[in-house]
């Protein structure tokens, strides 16, 4: 007799309707599994044999044949327990066919019976509302998260027997409340970073208009506290955003039972040793790497110039388009990973070149070496690119009343001009130009900014008008960063003084093609953060000083 069970096979992102069929036939005992299956799916005959077994039920005495169709893709993982045990109860008139029609089934089988979590439990779910399944039958574990789509009846079990309960009545399905997420703690206020008026600004344009961001300084400047705090100047997760972005720690295996989407952008750090695959994606079987789990988030590279150069070259691409694709034999996967780089790394490899007090061991040909690794297509794509000096000692600490001592003790809003704003002349130069080599020799003209001293939640006050504006103006609502080069030109209402100064500038530095128009979308970012419709010559000036490390400027000392 014929079975059939509607089951799925994650493939990327997605999940792909796999026809779970089963036919008895004569011949002796055993059980043949084709449809190319893995090895964890041709294990699954030993675990819903022992699992029918326990649980009261028997395991046809004579030739199985289990096919999983479309055999042209591959399945892989113990998702498909439950649908061949039930596949199989049908096709042995164990259970009524009617009961099982419209029905999907996910999910591991224990010897005993007992239901296991699976991996990409969302991405299921997502399949079977799509195909417009009547229910999807899930473990326990994974109710919650299958129940986040919406028009999608989901039944989770414990057990092989209970779902064939819920099978004979489904009045007996009964979802566990989600869990409340957790308020998570705001622990990282940028009102802890001292002294550093010039990376705050920038942090600040960063997460008001999602560009990409270097930072170079000496030890303990302040590097890695800036970038750890850029997350919590995001506007919070869209319902479509949580969405995508969960799907995404879903079939990763990080969304975990709670049962609800992320509600604060995620932040990634992997280590500068990590592999191409562990950063980008891939794998035998394609999963996403740290790029694409940071998607609509912030990717933190500490130690930039100690990653390998093959590693870091994977990047481009992926930061130019908003989504990697990974190739294999059979497929093409696509991730999306629509994220804001962060990159941090020392001058040199000793720390400290440029630095006024301590001095640099390393020779100029260590330094090239040290750099070397960054290559200028990559350095290109990085709008922001900021040096940083160690803050003096009287900005540190506690003020004498035991709070937090205002950065750089500036005053004003955050609202206002940059460094540098103002500095261009009708020649294009903007300020003094940035140093030839990657050092901290020309940093000291940040210390005029008059970014103010806020604390993370007024910051994000700003940041959320600005990208209000920006929606209410750009094509899509995206962030400036995201404007084609079609859209930056209609919607960026560029004065022409402010477009002399920018010609100038490109012809004066020898600047790219993208790296002009990088310079264009940042200067739309700041007209936005002060509230301006138009981008004048100050957002110009300011967006200029933060171009400090264009690859001309590093060929040579």
């Amino acid at each position: 007799m014929l079975a059939r069970c509607s089951g799925a096979a994650l493939v990327g992102l997605d999940a792909v309707e796999v026809a779970v069929e089963v036919d008895i036939t004569p011949g002796l005992p055993g059980v043949l599994m084709v449809g190319l299956a893995d090895a964890s799916v041709q294990e699954s005959r030993e675990r819903v044999r022992s699992a029918l077994r326990n649980s009261g039920l028997r395991m046809p005495l004579t030739r199985v044949v289990v096919n999983l169709a479309p055999a042209d893709v591959r399945k892989e993982g113990p998702a498909f327990d439950l649908p061949i045990a039930l596949a199989l109860l049908l096709a042995s008139d164990q259970l009524d066919h009617r009961r099982l029609a419209g029905v999907w089934a996910a999910g591991e089988l224990g010897l005993d019976g007992q239901l296991r979590p699976v991996r990409g439990a969302l991405a299921l779910a997502l399949a079977a509302q799509q195909a417009g399944a009547r229910a999807l039958i899930v473990p326990q574990a994974n109710g919650t998260e299958a129940a986040l789509v919406e028009g999608l009846t989901v039944w989770p079990a414990a057990s092989l027997g209970q779902v064939l309960e819920l099978l004979a009545d489904p009045a007996r399905a009964c979802l566990p409340s989600p869990v409340a997420p957790e308020q998570p703690a705001q622990d990282l206020d940028l009102a802890d970073v001292r002294g550093q008026p010039h990376g705050r600004r920038a942090l600040e344009i960063a997460a008001a208009g999602g560009h990409h961001l270097l930072l170079v300084g000496p030890p303990g400047s302040g590097k890695t506290m800036l970038a750890r705090r850029l997350s919590g100047l995001l506007p919070p997760l869209q319902r479509h955003e949580a969405l995508e972005l969960g799907q995404l720690y879903s079939v990763a295996g990080l969304l975990g039972s709670q049962g609800h989407l992320p509600r604060q952008r995620p932040f990634r750090s992997p280590h500068h040793g990590c592999s191409g695959p562990a950063l980008i994606g891939g794998g035998p079987i394609p999963r996403p790497g740290d790029l694409a789990l940071a998607h609509h988030g912030v990717l933190f590279l500490d130690e930039l110039a100690e990653f390998r150069r093959d590693v870091l070259n994977q990047l481009r691409q992926p930061l130019e388009e908003g989504e990697v694709w990974i190739s294999r034999t059979r497929a093409r996967l696509r991730f999306p990973c629509a994220v804001t780089l962060v990159a941090a790394t020392n001058p040199c490899p000793c720390g400290w070149y440029g630095d006024p007090e301590r001095t640099c061991v390393c020779g100029e040909g260590r330094r090239q070496r040290y750099w070397g690794k960054l290559s200028g297509p990559l350095l290109d794509r990085l709008d922001l690119q900021v040096i940083l000096r160690r803050p003096p000692v009287d900005a540190l600490g506690p003020d004498r009343q035991g709070g937090r001592q205002p950065h750089g003790r500036q005053e004003g809003t955050s609202s206002t001009r940059g460094p540098g704003a103002g500095q261009a002349s009708s020649s294009g130069q903007s300020g003094p130009s940035p140093p030839r080599t990657p050092g901290l020799a020309g940093a000291a003209r940040s210390s005029g900014s008059s970014a103010a001293p806020g604390s993370t939640a007024q910051v994000a006050e700003t940041v959320r008008q600005a990208r209000q504006r920006m929606a209410e103006r750009n094509p899509r609502g995206c962030a400036n960063s995201r404007l084609s080069s079609r859209d930056l030109a209609e919607c960026g209402h560029f004065e022409a003084e402010a477009l002399e100064i920018w010609r100038g500038a490109l012809q004066q530095r020898a600047l790219s093609a993208r790296a002009g128009e990088r310079v264009l979308r940042m200067a739309r970012t700041i007209a936005d953060l002060a509230g301006e419709t138009s981008v004048d010559s100050q957002a110009i000036a300011e967006a200029l000083t933060y171009r400090s490390f264009d690859r001309d400027n590093l060929a040579s000392p």
